[in-house]
């Protein structure tokens, strides 16, 4: 996975420090939204600084946008300076092990046009099962000019949603666990159901059962479905899970791929919106 950084290539930066790396922690609990910062705090792998999903990586919802809005740009674009990241910083981001807040920060990265950003495979649990150190101690921070270059062609409305699924010129992918689509069990949201649409790729099957990611072969088999040549609109409950499905794509040479930020949290925020339960294929 080309958007991956393995401990041990972590552990070689932070002794030769040989170029410009900055941790980021994105620890995160969704049913426990003080929990994260509570673990940084505790422990963490030195040098790291904590961002928020909630109060950095998201801005605070609103009527319609979503559960987890994508931040003001010119802050967080201000918020990446602050914490030592320029043009030429190396990032590298974990999450308690691979999961989806990690892959949300590297797409906000990603879409502010920052070219290194990696996610550490295996995360904080791989760093410390390894034997690696970790500290309490906070990071004195250097600050930086970030220079946001946006992709604004990368994300999409509801609207843009709308008229494209519906006129058949772009896949739209859900990407929670399959009764959640199906509308099975809803546990966070009013209205139960998909995008009507939308097809299933869990975000977790990008993952092997162990938890690390797959590699391009298993990635390219588990994706071989969607063709390349076509626009891809990925989303989930509130732009967060979706990521790690982007991240996968992209890995593959996907080039137009675009998120839904708001995704079926905004989608159901307009009541003409209709819903579907029945599985959607291509």
């Amino acid at each position: 996975m080309s958007f991956l950084i393995g401990v041990d290539e972590l552990k070689e930066r932070m002794i030769n420090k040989t170029e410009s790396t900055v941790i980021v922690d994105v620890r995160f609990v969704l049913t426990d939204p003080d929990a994260g910062r509570k673990l940084y705090l505790n422990e963490h792998i030195p040098g790291a600084v904590y961002l928020d999903l909630n109060r950095d990586l998201a801005s605070k919802a609103a009527k319609h946008g979503g559960a987890h809005p994508l931040p003001d740009m010119e802050l967080f674009a201000a918020k990446m300076g602050n914490i030592g990241i320029g043009h030429e910083t190396t990032v590298v981001i974990y999450d308690e092990e691979n999961d989806m807040f990690a892959a949300r920060m590297w797409w906000l990265l990603h879409y502010l046009g920052h070219e290194k950003a990696y996610i550490l495979e295996g995360g904080y649990k791989k760093w410390v099962e390894e034997g690696n150190p970790v500290t309490a101690e906070l990071p004195s921070l250097k600050r930086k000019q970030f220079e946001p270059k946006i992709r604004s062609n990368e994300v999409v409305s509801m609207k843009d949603v709308k008229e494209r699924v519906e006129n058949k010129k772009a896949i739209l992918i859900d990407s929670r666990d399959k009764e959640r689509y199906l509308g099975i069990r809803e546990p966070l949201y009013s209205k139960a159901g998909h995008i009507p649409g939308a097809v299933n790729y869990f975000w977790k099957d990008v993952l092997n059962s162990d938890g690390s990611w797959k590699n391009k072969e298993q990635l390219a088999k588990h994706f071989s479905s969607l063709p390349k040549d076509k626009e891809i609109i990925v989303s989930c409950g509130s732009g967060v899970s979706a990521c790690p499905n982007i991240v996968a794509l992209k890995s593959l040479g996907y080039e137009n791929i675009k998120l839904y930020p708001g995704s079926f949290s905004d989608w159901i925020s307009y009541d003409e919106n209709d819903i579907e339960l029945d599985e959607s294929t291509l």
